[in-house]
This record gives structure tokens, sequence and C-alpha cells, in this order.
């Protein structure tokens, strides 16, 4: 025998409780041998029990499930206390009760448990290394074990749940009804019951899991309980279905039914799509044609019944060189420097930019187009040869650099721009690079965007970078991001819209074309903008503006420009929006209510910009930023609004008129240049894509002046559209007005 000791019993890592030894003797009659046995077993400390009879020995046993049982077979009539204890091929009817209720015979040796117990080892270091989380308590719900997963996905260590109550633990409204239910099943002999449990995490939330308990049958019956929770439910949306599910289950019938509709809603692939027939308009072509082309990936649309126009060439902008770039500010010309002047203002005019660089300067000469000399054409328009080795000679980037004057029907409103900007900013002294690098890097980004494009060309590219650095000028802006952000939004506006081809994602789908098979329909240009830009950085070290950059540096650099010219694809539009103002302006308006109670008045807080400082948060807002700074054409003053709503619908009508001279599905219909309404395509815009979008950037970042050019602007088109609505109504079906037709 050995001295009972109180403690618990550790078993590997597992610890149980040790409850005190008991004792049970059956005798027919108390005597000095009974009297001996009580009497040394409470000098142990043990707990001892006499029956006198057999049917009193199996009812005390059921009840207790004693550790030892002294049976004296001496006088025994009842039964055979030998073939109890003993094995037999036939056993003797007296003692199958006994059996069965859980007696156990003297037949394991010690070596036998030994082995028991080293296989146990190996079970529960095998429990410690698994991906759920386990937990095992005895039939009382006290924890006797849980592994590594469990500790390291509640927070509580072995030592702090060990020997708790596991319903204390798990103590919460949702599962009230759950350790009833899962005590019936086991009565009923169910091996297992599985469904969702909630477990109490250390920090006091709880969270759900897919959990399954399992009894565990010892020779008294059920003695323990294992329960195995799988991998912690991370994903929002799959919590917000649970919690609906749970809602059903005691909500009126009608509830139940709606909620069902919700969760069918919530179990879309495309949960932030909008439905596009109804759109807030009714029997709206434009607004539908116009959102269908810009959001869906490959909306295909049957040709029209009118005759096929013959395919004409678009006219590209009159572009001519202004000369050599500067190698540094001081080297930018008088009549650049007196526009640039106006560069961290709103009234920048990047129009009056453009024309003054595309001018050629007396006593240029002229000099040979490097695009000429390489077949640059061949190189950098996949969609053409998709030829994309990009094997460009490093004699050959260097006399790009140094020729600058020759660049194909160009000019550089983007390398002067670049320039100013970035040297604002700081950016060579971040990047640790000389001037020299990003001029030369400026201008082998702008020799690839495409000086014939009406819209998508370096003008454009030059125009988001302004708005982004307007942006970034912000005060909250400033207070939430750093300098490597800063970097980021400025690089990302300059290469979001490199090697443009003046075509739609959708046309190219259409196509078939190879940038579409290269990024299998998704998310085309972008990637292909972000790519472009990244081989043509990494292809000489004269414009290799990363090259002092350490590689975590880089790295994470990289990804935040990536993500921001991603995030320029107008499919993702309204996702990208909804996360900025669920995240982003809710974190904003706490802290302007909180400021009101308190009557602070102060435009910002420490919690808040702490809030919106962390890295999810400012990745949502530069996404935000570079959106609204892509399309501000709207916002821009109305002169510059004008010349940008020409140019962008006279794109869209190449495109249609290269669809229809293909036999491809015309993307936008509404953009045929015999029927187009300037007006009309720009009020749809500012409907469905802008008013919201700058609401929440104004709320966020407070641009008064921006939001009252948007309404002149809006008022004007309104107009405009009047006009033609006017004009149409009296001379049956004119042409459309242009964009300056009538009064400005």
């Amino acid at each position: 025998m050995f001295q009972n000791t109180e403690g618990d019993l550790s078993f590997g890592p597992m610890r149980i409780p040790q409850k005190p030894i008991t004792i049970l003797l059956v005798f027919s009659k108390e005597d000095s041998q009974s009297e001996a046995l009580w009497q040394a077993a409470q000098r142990l400390g043990y707990t001892c029990s006499l029956a006198l009879t057999p049917e009193a020995a199996l009812e005390e046993f059921l009840q207790r499930h004693h550790d030892i049982i002294f049976i004296d077979r001496r006088s025994s009539k009842a039964f055979d206390a030998d073939t109890l204890c003993s094995q037999s091929d036939k056993e003797e009817p007296s003692i199958l009760p006994m059996l069965k209720a859980g007696f156990n015979r003297l037949t394991y040796t010690e070596v036998r448990n030994q082995r028991k117990l080293k296989a146990c080892a190996a079970l529960i270091t095998a429990l410690d290394s698994v991906s759920d989380a386990v937990e095992i308590t005895n039939d009382c719900h006290t924890i006797q074990y849980v592994n590594h997963m469990y500790e390291r996905i509640t927070g509580f260590t072995n030592d702090e749940l060990v020997g708790k109550d596991a319903r204390e633990m798990s103590r919460s409204d949702r599962n009230k009804d759950v350790h009833d239910t899962i005590a019936a099943q086991a009565k009923k002999g169910k091996q297992f019951w599985e469904g969702t449990y909630y477990t109490r995490r250390k920090s006091g939330d709880t969270i759900p899991y897919h959990c399954r308990v399992t009894p565990v049958m010892g020779p008294g019956g059920r003695e323990s309980v294992a329960r195995i929770h799988s991998t912690m439910i991370e994903a929002p949306i799959t919590k917000v279905i649970n919690m609906i599910n749970a809602a059903q289950e005691s909500s009126p019938l009608t509830v139940a039914q709606a909620l069902d509709k919700v969760l069918e809603i919530l179990r879309t692939s495309e949960l932030y799509a909008p439905y596009l027939p109804p759109l807030g308009r009714d029997d709206d072509p434009m607004t539908t044609d116009l959102v269908g082309g810009l959001v869906s990936q490959n909306m295909k649309r049957r040709l029209s019944g009118h005759d096929v126009p013959p395919h004409r060439q678009s006219q590209p902008h009159s572009h001519h060189s202004t000369g050599a770039p500067p190698g540094s500010l001081s080297q930018i010309p008088d009549h650049v420097a007196a526009i640039l002047e106006k560069e961290p203002t709103w009234a920048f005019d990047i129009i009056q930019l453009e024309e003054a660089t595309n001018k050629r300067t007396s006593g240029d000469s002229d000099r040979v187009l490097f695009g000429e000399e390489a077949d640059l054409g061949d190189v950098t328009r996949p969609w053409e040869g998709f030829s994309c080795s990009l094997d460009l000679p490093s004699k050959l980037i260097g006399q790009r650099v140094m020729l600058l004057g020759g660049i194909r029907a160009g000019g550089s409103p983007l390398v002067y721009l670049g320039l100013k900007t970035f040297s604002r900013f700081g950016v060579c002294e971040f990047l640790g690079i000389s001037e020299a690098v990003l001029v030369h890097w400026l201008q082998v980004i702008e020799e690839n965007y495409h000086s014939e494009n009406h819209y998508h060309n370096s003008t454009h590219a030059a125009d988001v970078l302004h708005a982004s650095a307007y942006f970034l000028e912000c005060e909250r802006t400033k207070s939430v991001f750093d300098a490597a952000d800063c970097v980021a939004c400025l690089i990302a506006a300059t290469v979001h819209d490199v090697d443009h081809p003046a075509k739609t994602n959708a046309f190219l789908v259409n196509e078939s074309n190879q940038l579409a098979l290269l990024y299998n329909d998704l998310a085309v240009l972008e990637s292909h903008h972000a790519s472009m830009a990244f081989r043509l950085t990494h292809k000489d070290p004269s414009v290799n503006i990363f090259q002092k950059l350490s590689r975590e540096d880089y790295q994470s650099l990289r990804q935040s420009i990536v993500d921001m010219v991603l995030a320029t694809e107008m499919k993702q539009h309204f996702e990208h929006l909804s996360k900025f103002t669920n995240s982003i302006n809710k974190s904003v308006l706490k802290c302007d209510e909180a400021d009101s109670e308190a009557c602070t008045g102060s435009f910002d807080n420490e919690s808040v910009i702490a809030q919106l400082a962390t890295p999810e948060n400012r990745t949502l807002i530069k996404r935000m930023l570079i959106k609204c700074a892509d399309v501000s054409n709207p916002v821009r003053p109305k002169e510059l609004c004008i010349a940008w709503a020409e140019r962008i619908a006279e794109e869209y009508c190449s495109q249609t008129d290269e669809e229809k001279a293909k036999g491809l599905p015309v993307v936008m219909p509404v953009f045929d240049r015999k029927t187009c309404s300037i007006p009309k395509s720009q009020t749809s815009f500012i409907d469905v894509f802008i008013n919201d979008m700058f609401d929440a950037w104004d709320y966020y970042c407070d641009i008064r002046e921006l939001m009252d050019h948007l309404q002149t602007n809006y008022r004007y088109w309104k107009d405009k559209e009047e006009e033609e609505r006017l004009a149409k109504a009296k001379d049956g079906n004119p042409a459309p007005l242009s964009a300056k037709d009538g009064n400005s």
C-alpha cells in the first residue's frame, strides 16, 4: 500500500487532480479482519466503506466507483470470489453483475501497466503538436489537460486552466443550452457532440469554434470528456454568418426567412460588386453602360444594328519636346518654372504645363529618336507583338537619358512636375540617390506613356501626381503617414498608368489580348502597369531609384506601390470605398464626437491618430488617396474639368470605333461619336462614382475647395445636359453638343 498524498498527479504534461483513495470492504459480517482493514485505511487517509451483501456491494460500487475492493472469500455463499478475481473461459452467473459494473480482475501486471503509460505519454506528446485546440476534463467538468494550441488561442496557460471548472471558463449566454445538450446525448450513448462552442479568452471576449465533444468511457462508465476545438474562425464575414445563424434559432419565422436572404447575399463571392441594372436611375443607358464598362471586367454586349463605320485612326495630340531636361531644379526653363510655382496649390494648371513643355525651344536640333533606333514599340507594347523581354542595351538607355530632346512626340510634363514635387517631399534624400538618377528614371517612365493617347498619357500621370501630392499635404494625412508612405504614394501616382494602350480591361479581355491571357483576365492593365514600372526601373543602374535601399525597405516600398496601383482598378471601387468608410471615417467620427463632448475643439487627438496609423488603416488610406487622385477631374477648376472630359470621351469613342471595326462586343455603346453626350457621361459618372467617394474623402481630410469645384462642375454639366435635351426636342435628333458649346 501507498500513503495517500494530497495535490495533483502529474502524467507527462497532464495534471490530474488526485482525490482520496476509496476502499470497499465486502464481508459477510463485521469481525477482526474487517476492523483491521478499516483502521489501516483510516490511518493512511483512505475513505472506507463496508458492504455485508453482494447486492449492497454492487449498489455501493455503482455510486462511488471505489479504487480498491477487499472481498472476504472465507464464507461467501452468494458468489465465488476466486472466480471473480481470476480469468475463466466460462463466467459464473453470480459474478456477471459485478464484472459488468466495472470490477477489475487481477490479471494486469506492473510491466503491462508501464507499457500502457508509455503509450499514453506518446499520445499526449502528439496532442501537444496538433493544430486543433484540445481540452480534457473529468466527469465533473474539471479541466485536466489543455494542449499548446488551446493555450495560444485563449491566452491562458496550462497552470491557469488545470483544476478549473470548464463550464466557468466557457460561461456564455450562447452556451447556456450546450452543456445540457452534450450531457443528454452522452446519456443516450452518443459517441460525440459536434457544433459551435463559445470559449472565453483571457482578454474577456468570447470566440466561436467548431467543436467536437467526445465522452471517454472508463471501467466505471464515463470518466472524462475531450473537447477538440477546430481552428478559430478568423474571417470577419464568417463570424457575421455564424452570428446570424445563431440569431435564426430564436427568431420568428418571418425574421428567420429574411435572415436566410441576408446569408445568401453574404455568401456571394462578389460581396462588394454593385447590382448594375437600376443604379438609382430608371432607364438610363448612359449610367448602365458607363458603370458596366468600368466595373465589369468583360461585360459583353451585342453589336448594334447600325452600319459599322470604317476604322478611323485617332489623331494624336501634337507634341514636341522642350529640349534637354533639367539635371536639377536650377536648370528648369524660366517659363516652366513660372508655371510650377503654383504646384503646391489646387489652382495648378497641368494643361498649361503640358503646352509649355511641348514647345520646341529655339536652337534645338533634330536628334535621333531612341524609340526609332531600338524599336521601342516592339519592346514595351505587348498587345502589338507581346515581346516583353526589355533587353535594352545600357548604352541606349544612356542615350535615352542624354537625348530627352528627342523623345518620340512626347514632351515632358511628368519629368518637370516630378522633379519639382519629388524635391519638395525629399524623395532623393529618402531613397539615397542623386537628382540625376531621379531625372533619368522620370524620363524612362514618361517615355513609356503613349503621347498619342488622348487621355491616358504622361499628362494624366502628372495630373494624378499633383493631386496625390496635394492630398499628402492635408493635416490629418501628414499626422498619419510616415516618409515611406509619402514616397510610395508619389511613385505609385507617377507609374500608375505607364504603357497604357488607351483601351479598357474589358476590351483587352474581349479581344483575347496577350496581356489578358498573361494576367488571366484579372486586373489586366493595373497588373501590367505595376510590372512594367519595376521592370523599367531595374533594367539599368542609371534609372534604378531603389538601388540604395535595404532589402527589407525595398520590399515594403514595393508592396505599397503595387497595392496602390492595383487599387486604381475600377472593378474594386465599391469594395475600397466601403472599407474606407467603415474603417477610417468611423474612427474619425468617434474622435469628432469625443472632442465635441469634451468641448476641446481639437482637429484630432492622439488616440484617433494612433488608430489611423496602424499598417492596415494606412493601406486603406493610401488606396483611397490614389483612387481620388486618379479620378479628380470633376473636382478640378471648370476649365480643366471640361478639357479632361473631352479627352476621355474621345478615347472611349476611339475604342468603340475599333470594337466595331474588329467585330468585337461594344463595351460602352453610349460612347459612339455619333450619339455621345459628354455632359450626360459626366453627370452619370459623378452620380455613381464621384459623389460618395469624395464625400468620404472630404470627411477624412477636409477638401472644401475641391468640393466647391465639384458642385460648380456638376451644375455646369446638368445645364449642358438640359440644353441638349431642349435642342433634341426642338430639332428632332441633332448631334450632341460639345463640352464647350453654349455658355461657360
